[in-house]
């Protein structure tokens, strides 16, 4: 096993591990640890919530879920040698759940489950959360690489295990540039709800080692890990796995890794938001530098990642579409591929309700399962394409279109809030 740079105790909150980790991006949160170029390394994360979401059958604690303390990170790993300028190359090498208690599953996230959830529209929000406004979860049980659940019978899926969230520490420039760009965007609708962006926030903040004054800068300016950036952070990309190469611009000394939200499986787009099946587990990682690697490949902006060779064998699919047309009002958009893919969602959901699933049990299978997202076209004015491939091979029950017409079965409901 790889040295273990940054570990975890399931049993305790991320402020009470030996070394807490962070839940905001800022250059000068403390580095937990330090790597060497060409090292190999394991860190041990902690499930995003930092253990809010439990195994039961309500919805209550996804209704309640406190956003102001997510993600919880592990790190930051500085790099020695990397500089501003320079490219931080990470490969995946292994992840996993944590390991479950004698085969037996153990009360913390990842102990042989793991948790999906439709987040309230007042609390975070989701893809589809103007149709689907309220709290709800599933419950998913691990068994090798597949999983399931009492609250989705009828389904089971070959994970494509992967870290929801990885990332560099951003430059104080970038981190002010981020900021200024969130809120003018808040200012546009203020009291949207969901909000548009989610500015810095001293309510929450983990800062890993920093005290005093340090800590209060740290609170006061520093990024929630809500959306993705131009340091990596919140991609969600399933095939972001085993065999995966990352290569990430520095900007920072030392580039300050950090990684989190281990997801056991995902379809693309995450459209849950709480969408993935999450859990706490490890990540084993082996990183190296390419020196002037920004200018020289000029990958300035964003990341690129090289996908691994991983990834479950689905072979035959139902495939739904939609186009960038708001039908509640009959309002055409231009070229919207988001709206476009929310229609492709939204006509595969009233597909599966056909078979007996309820809304909000087929809104989880589109967001946990390992479907593929893909744009049709966004040239043709006015309207975008989009296309859910939804493997069929999932199903216990044959759901392609056939001569008997869809077989309705009663399949219960996921977890719901009380009231």
């Amino acid at each position: 096993m790889p040295e273990v740079l940054f570990s975890h105790d399931p049993d305790r909150p991320m402020a009470r591990q030996a070394v807490p980790g962070h839940n905001r991006f800022h250059p000068d949160v403390p580095p937990a640890a330090t790597a060497r170029p060409g090292q190999e390394f394991r860190i041990e994360c902690r499930e995003w919530t930092d253990g809010q979401i439990g195994d039961n059958d309500s919805a209550d604690d996804v209704r309640g879920v406190d956003l102001d303390h997510a993600h919880m990170l592990s790190g930051p790993v500085r790099v020695e040698g990397a500089e501003p300028g320079d490219l931080l190359v990470v490969d995946i090498l292994d992840i996993g759940a944590i390991p479950q208690e004698a085969s037996e599953k153990g009360p913390v996230c990842g102990q042989g489950w793991g948790y999906s959830g439709i987040f309230a529209k007042v609390n975070g929000g989701g893809f589809l959360t103007d149709y689907y406004p309220g709290a709800y979860k599933a419950v998913w049980d691990f068994k090798g690489q597949v999983s399931t659940s009492r609250h989705v019978p009828g389904v089971e899926y070959t994970g494509i295990t992967h870290p929801g969230l990885m990332g560099v520490a951003p430059s104080q420039e970038l981190l002010e540039r981020w900021n200024r760009r969130e809120r003018a965007l808040i200012s546009t609708d203020p009291e949207r709800v969901p909000p548009l962006a989610l500015p810095p926030l001293t309510s929450g903040t983990l800062a890993g080692t920093a005290e005093g004054d340090l800590f209060d800068r740290i609170a006061a300016e520093g990024a929630r890990t809500v959306p993705p950036r131009e340091n990596g952070g919140n991609h969600d990309i399933k095939n972001l796995t085993r065999g995966s190469r990352i290569l990430y611009p520095v900007h920072v000394p030392g580039a300050l890794l950090s990684v989190g939200d281990l997801h056991f499986s995902q379809g693309d787009g995450e459209i849950n938001f709480c969408g993935a099946i999450e859990m706490g587990g490890f990540i084993d990682l082996h990183v190296d530098v390419i020196k002037g690697g920004m200018e020289s490949y000029g990958v300035h902006r964003n990341p690129v990642f090289q996908p691994g060779r991983v990834a479950p064998q689905y072979s035959e699919y139902l495939t739904f579409i939609g186009v960038g047309v708001d039908h509640r009002d009959n309002t055409n958009l231009y070229l919207d591929a988001t709206e476009a893919y929310r229609n492709a969602c939204l006509n595969a959901i009233s597909y599966l309700k056909k078979w007996g699933y309820t809304g909000e049990q087929a809104y989880l299978i589109l967001g946990t399962s390992p479907i593929e997202g893909r744009i049709g076209g966004v040239v043709d004015v006015p309207n975008a394409c989009c296309a859910v491939y939804l493997p069929t091979e999932i199903f216990t029950d044959d759901i392609r279109p056939g001569a008997g017409g869809p077989v309705y079965k009663d399949r219960g409901q996921v977890a719901v809030a009380g009231g």
